[in-house]
């Protein structure tokens, strides 16, 4: 099949049916999909809920604009499908589907699954070596399994909303990094799965769960609080193992200075003019440093408070003290590293003002590179075409449109 989702790659040749919602599921295909993988995005007739999050052009329906950034960044280089797998034929045709293809990616709860047929028993035994890629908010086996949950939740559960912002109000990422863990971690999962399958033959489960990739993520912490019982508690943008490490005023904005070990800490004194702190008690170690770091974090905004951004990043980087500056979406957007590194690449969209900025695969490899071909999927764009690929003809077809199954 030739479509604007497919390209070489070291996954070429590998189908992947993304039956993913928001972004655990659907950014562990695109990664998939940007190592050469054919990936097949299946939602509802009407366009899942996650095509519309964020929309670009608020009001406008599919195709006009109205589609989400969450949408555009997670299902380029997808074929897009519209089926409904809870009908008998929509099940039919998810069964013809299978039998092409070599993982599936669904970050659903086990009922639904097996409501969609999309557990692994029903799915092995249509290809026994098909991979399933799992991702659910709190893993299969437990109490929480079969509840719904989203990336702050994760987040909240674990500790992390607990200890940032302060004391009197917990405050969640705004990044959804635990979605976004989860998604690399299930695609990382999915290649081990691939090469396991070229040597044995054998298909499996891969299994991701938010609430997994918060505590994995989280771990260090809860070990500390596990060993130690030191129950720490907010500090705002302060480190509690080090020091200086703090968000702090200049002129003209705001900057993110961190000093970690004594190297760096020597250099930052001597570039306060406090080379007599060095032999202070309060500061001898890292530990130390951050039980005091509000005096660090004072001396630094009284520093920085003096200076331009530009002005205190330059003496900072020539004391090779890691900094830089806090920047909004445009700033950063309009930073000269970013754009001159070429992360962000321009795909356009049907309805939309101007191509929109899509990440790339953020791992680089040298020989053979992830790649950003094609746009995200119009609704339905492909359903004939792969429709036709699997056999199906068009009198056939026109009946599952009129049916509501397609």
């Amino acid at each position: 099949m030739t479509a604007q989702g497919e390209g070489g790659g070291i996954l070429s040749g590998i189908r992947v049916l993304d039956f993913g919602r928001y972004i655990a599921g659907p950014y562990c295909a695109a990664l998939l999909g940007d190592l050469g993988a054919e990936v097949i995005r299946i939602e509802k007739r009407e366009g899942s809920e996650d095509r519309f999050v964020q929309p670009i052009v608020p009001g406008a329906s599919a195709g006009e604009g109205g589609e989400g950034a969450m949408f555009l960044q997670m299902n380029r280089n997808k074929l897009g499908l519209t089926l409904d797998p809870m009908t008998e034929t929509g099940r039919g045709i998810v069964k013809r589907l299978v039998a092409t293809a070599d993982v599936v990616v669904a970050n659903l709860p086990p009922s639904t699954l097996s409501a969609m047929g999309l557990d692994y028993e029903s799915l092995c035994a249509v290809k026994p070596d098909i991979i399933l890629t799992t991702v659910s908010a709190f893993g299969h086996g437990g109490p929480y399994s079969e509840r719904t949950g989203f990336d702050g939740v994760a987040q909240s559960m674990v500790g992390a909303a607990y200890l940032t912002g302060h004391p009197d109000e917990p405050v969640k990422s705004y990044a959804p990094w635990v979605d976004f863990g989860t998604a690399s971690l299930a695609a990382f999962g999915t290649l081990a799965a691939l090469m396991e399958r070229a040597r044995s033959g054998k298909g499996q489960v891969v299994e991701g769960a938010l609430l997994s990739t918060a505590l994995a993520y989280f771990n260090f912490h809860l070990i500390e609080q596990d060993l130690r019982k030191i129950n720490r508690v907010a500090i705002g943008n302060k480190s509690p193992y080090a020091g200086p490490a703090d968000i702090v005023r200049t002129k003209d904005g705001w900057i993110l200075v961190q000093v970690i070990g004594a190297p760096l800490f020597k250099r930052w004194a001597r570039l306060m003019g406090e080379d007599h702190w060095l032999s202070d008690p309060r500061f001898r170690d890292d530990s130390s440093r951050g039980d005091h770091g509000a005096i660090l974090s004072e001396r630094t905004a009284r520093w920085a408070g003096s200076r331009t951004t530009e002005e205190a990043l330059g003496e900072l980087e020539k004391a090779r003290i890691p900094a830089g500056p806090v920047l909004s979406p445009q700033q950063a957007l309009d930073d000269p590293h970013i754009n001159a590194m070429h992360y962000l690449h321009p795909l356009s969209f049907p309805g939309m003002p101007k191509p929109a900025p899509v990440m790339e695969t953020p791992v680089r490899l040298s020989r053979s590179p992830g790649t950003l071909r094609g746009r995200a999927p119009l609704l339905g764009e492909h359903t004939d075409e792969i429709l036709a690929a699997l056999g199906y003809g068009p009198a056939e077809i026109e009946k599952f449109r009129g049916e509501g199954v397609v």
